[in-house]
């Protein structure tokens, strides 16, 4: 019994550390999180954090893990699917203006990495998770619309593009992204009528 309780004290500390993290993250950045901030924004003693994670960088790498499985099993889900592509893409761009605290965790945790060779591990973990649902998800319009380059190659200028297009937004600039998605809309309507 005594041993069921620290388990479940430690599993809502874990927890606890986690949300503020992720909060932190969107609001402050990972510059802006020291252990004492991201104890205080938990509401725990701050000598927890190195307890249970080690760092705050690991605490950062489980909260882009764990926010990275939601949004994986979510984008599984919508490609699975029975509806046409073009829907799914437009669904997924949808949620490409949506998912701004993320795509914020992404990128501040891309910039820690640059700098914490240890982290690249991790990234490349998360971003080996995202190749992997859109490779499933493309290689069948990549057949269907012919397109002239290999499905790896269409999977990287996905992942490119989206990742431009967030940069972009999270730096307050939005020029020209509707006229572009537009034309791709416009482009998958003619090829799904051919």
């Amino acid at each position: 019994m005594e041993q069921a309780r620290k388990s479940d004290a430690r599993e809502a500390a874990e927890t606890a550390l986690l949300d503020a993290a992720e909060r932190l993250l969107v609001e402050k950045g990972y510059a802006g999180i020291t252990t004492r901030s991201l104890a205080r924004e938990a509401g725990l003693n701050h000598g927890l954090v190195h307890y249970y994670f080690g760092s705050v960088e690991n605490v950062l790498v489980h909260v882009l893990e764990r926010f990275t499985d939601r949004l994986i099993q979510r984008q599984r889900a919508m490609y699975a699917e029975d509806i046409p592509f073009i829907e799914k893409w437009r669904t997924a761009m949808r949620y490409l203006g949506e998912d701004a605290p993320y795509q914020k965790i992404w990128l501040e945790l891309q910039a820690l990495a640059w700098n914490h060779p240890e982290l690249h591990h991790a990234m490349a973990k998360v971003n080996g998770e995202w190749r992997a649902v859109l490779t499933d998800a493309f290689a069948e319009p990549h057949s269907r619309y012919g397109l002239p380059m290999p499905l790896d190659a269409l999977v990287s200028l996905v992942i490119t593009f989206n990742e431009g297009i967030i940069l972009e937004r999270l730096s307050g600039v939005e020029a020209g992204q509707r006229e572009l998605l537009d034309w791709i809309d416009a482009w998958m309507e003619g090829k799904e009528r051919s």
